[in-house]
């Protein structure tokens, strides 16, 4: 039976090999369709005019008319078939195609039967894509040939045909992929320009990176929650920034565990059907990853913008913490409404494609529209904005800086500030303008990249080689590298604005369990002179300086001074520690002016009015027995200037830090 069998399998063999090797070059093939035979022509090219590549694809295709040529219930439909499915093979750079008046005249004849069969003329056969001429087929010029099939000079394309989507690559109609051009057809999976080896090392790569940068935003944002009162406008952005990109990484890690599993589709041997990237919506997985990187990226870019504007109201307008809280609001409206209205209007337009490299699902990778529509317009318009709102913010802290008398520690303070603000702004504006770079270099890029794997994968894919290729290039694996890293990294500066020793004093506190009674520590109380301190920098010129004091503070000198003083004089009350000053002072100068001081008070009588139980100081007399000691240790050791102002003056000042040391 083998060797019955062998001489029958043999020629199929050799047919199937012959016609792979020689439509892959473009060459005339003998015509092996078996409605097609015993033409005036024996001979035809692949792929035809219904893009078909191979004559086993076409042959397929015919099956359905088989019972209407059997029928004839047309002469001309047999030639009409053969004309598009097996066209005559003419010389290259011209094809010969069937006249309008034969397509329609077979439709007209056969329209019945096709109904009767339950089948539809089909849309690529319709007869308005023909010439319009009442000409036979094949045309007399047609049989002509300048050169033998088998001559060598045929074996070199001589003309564009454009890319054919191979067999291996196609998928299901109602799936509407596109790929270069090409609906119906996916890219290779996982990746068409590196090998395995690559993917691997990139994968893990992505990986580590994407735990660095989810434990950093983590850590940001819990620091927040463990202290929400802490971080206020206009550095509250901050916060919603870290957690941005803690989906993102978060994202970036679950591709790294799932690999090729969402981003790419299974293979089918059984159709034929190597594995392809993923598009569209009607993977739910790839989809809820699309829509958690995509929305949360340019979220977490708005935010940043937010953070600058918030910037420029308290530097340049001068606005209050209060007043620009007061827009938070509409700050959260734009920061979460407009990346959310992109990811709706992508999921409308079906752009989501899968990313075989990192096992995630984002847009622009394969499509070179929706990358410069939906990734670089918007990162760009925000890195403008931003950089524009920074500039000017920076500007006028630094007018504040120079033209407006700080104190030694506030302008220390607000150098600080600045540093920090500009510190921050270029880790984050370095690896997002680097993310940049990378989409505009594979934006310009990509056609070439394309092409070059057209040169090197049409024979094996059994389609047409590229036409005249004049340069060739193929992606480096370490530009990928970079933009993967740079799109993470991008969420890592948040840890810079919140490390700090007050960071480490929170998370030991918490960690510890202690908790302050009185519900003030240290980092609430420097948050609770923090909008004071931002009015004091941000007031305008020749603007007297007005210090408040909230019984906590330990910066504030005149706060001191004030709480000095009226210890001194609720000390004042007791004899023996007036007495006992005096014997403190020792030269002759200083004993004038104390006497000369106490006769003055005698004389004014300040103390009675200090005792007096309507005084308006009779508060100063409700301290108890240990802060009245401590206040008659601190007269003792005063230097006796502070006993030596008058009653007017020392009333006045009394009069003044009242409430405030109150």
């Amino acid at each position: 039976m083998l060797l019955l069998l062998f001489p029958l399998a043999t020629p199929v063999l050799s047919i199937h090999m012959e016609a792979i090797e020689s439509h892959s070059e473009f060459t005339c093939e003998p015509i092996r369709l078996r409605m097609c035979q015993d033409l005036p022509y024996n001979t035809t090219f692949m792929p035809n005019l219904l893009n078909h590549y191979d004559q086993q694809t076409a042959a397929l295709a015919m099956e359905p008319f088989h019972p209407m040529v059997n029928l004839m219930c047309s002469a001309d439909l047999r030639m009409f078939l053969c004309a598009l499915y097996a066209p005559v093979c003419t010389e290259y750079g011209r094809v010969s195609m069937p006249c309008r008046s034969l397509c329609q005249q077979a439709k007209d004849e056969c329209n019945k039967l096709m109904e009767i069969f339950g089948l539809a003329w089909p849309d690529d056969m319709e007869c308005s894509r023909f010439p319009d001429c009442d000409e036979p087929y094949p045309r007399p010029e047609d049989l002509v040939t300048s050169s033998d099939p088998t001559d060598q000079s045929s074996m070199t394309v001589q003309r564009d045909y454009g890319f054919w989507c191979p067999r291996e690559l196609k998928v299901d109609p109602d799936l509407g992929y596109i790929f270069m051009g090409r609906k119906d057809c996916s890219a290779p999976c996982p990746s068409m320009f590196f090998n395995q080896q690559e993917l691997t090392f990139t994968r893990y790569f992505i990986g580590v990176v994407s735990i660095i940068c989810l434990s950093a935003t983590l850590f940001t944002f819990l620091t927040f929650l463990i202290d929400v009162t802490r971080f206020r406008y206009p550095e509250r952005p901050i916060i919603f920034y870290a957690v941005c990109y803690v989906m993102v990484s978060l994202v970036f890690f679950l591709g790294f565990l799932l690999e090729d599993r969402v981003a790419c589709n299974a293979i089918s041997p059984s159709q034929f059907r190597a594995s392809t990237i993923t598009q569209g919506s009607h993977n739910k997985a790839c989809t809820l990853l699309f829509m958690v990187l995509y929305f949360f990226t340019m979220a977490g870019s708005m935010w940043w913008v937010i953070l600058t504007i918030t910037w420029f109201l308290a530097a340049v307008p001068k606005w209050g913490s209060e007043a620009i809280e007061k827009k938070a609001l509409l700050f959260h409206a734009v920061a979460w409404g407009l990346p959310g209205a992109l990811t709706v209007t992508l999921l409308a337009l079906n752009k989501i494609e899968g990313d075989g490299i990192s096992g995630v699902c984002f847009i622009g990778l394969y499509d070179i529209d929706a990358l410069r529509w939906f990734v670089l317009a918007p990162l760009c318009l925000n890195v403008a904005v931003g950089v524009s709102l920074l500039l000017v913010g920076i500007v006028a802290l630094n007018r504040v800086r120079m033209e407006i008398p700080l104190e030694k520690e506030n302008q220390t303070k607000l150098v600080k500030f600045m540093i920090r603000m500009g510190v921050f702004s270029v880790l984050y504006l370095v690896p997002l303008l680097t993310v940049i770079g990378c989409y505009l270099y594979e934006h310009t890029y990509r056609n070439i990249w394309e092409t070059t794997w057209m040169e090197e994968n049409c024979r094996r894919y059994h389609i047409p080689c590229p036409y005249k290729v004049e340069q060739t290039s193929r992606p480096v694996i370490v530009l990928f590298l970079i933009k993967y890293l740079m799109m993470l990294v991008v969420g890592i500066p948040s840890v810079f604005w919140v490390g700090s020793k007050k960071t480490c004093f929170e998370w030991a506190s918490f960690l510890h369990g202690h908790r302050h009674k009185d519900g003030v520590n240290e980092s609430r109380q420097v948050l609770q002179e923090q909008p004071d301190f931002a009015q004091s920098l941000l007031r305008e010129p020749n603007t007297p300086v007005i210090r408040k004091s909230r019984g906590t503070s330990t910066q504030g000198t005149s706060t001191h001074a004030s709480s000095t003083h009226l210890a001194v004089l609720d000390d004042l009350d007791e004899p023996a520690s007036y007495h006992g000053s005096l014997r403190r002072i020792r030269d002759d100068r200083s004993d004038t002016m104390v006497y000369r001081g106490t006769e003055q008070r005698s004389f004014h009588g300040s103390m009675p009015r200090l005792d007096h139980p309507l005084s308006t100081h009779s508060s100063l007399h409700q301290i108890d027995a240990r802060s009245r000691h401590s206040s008659q240790r601190d007269v003792s050791e005063a230097p006796p200037t502070l006993i030596t102002h008058g009653t007017t003056a020392s009333d006045s000042r009394v009069s003044e830090n009242d409430g405030t040391s109150a």
